[in-house]
């Protein structure tokens, strides 16, 4: 599921990287919102093919 979620994280950021790359979103804020949106889709890849959450890696009990 993480896997999943994160390629959709992941690819919304690049759209809209793309789109601020090409004009068709003004302002600055898409760089900065479609870069965290790249780097944590990637992380949540990296997490799901790992098998690890950062989340029950800091201590907290989370529902398997």
């Amino acid at each position: 599921m993480r896997i999943a979620i994160g390629a959709m994280i992941d690819g919304a950021g690049w759209i809209l990287l793309i789109c601020k790359f090409f004009g068709m979103i003004a302002g600055d804020w898409p760089w900065f919102v479609g870069t965290a949106a790249v780097i944590g889709g990637l992380f949540m890849i990296v997490e799901g093919v790992l098998g690890w959450c950062v989340v029950r890696g800091m201590g907290f009990k989370t529902p398997i």
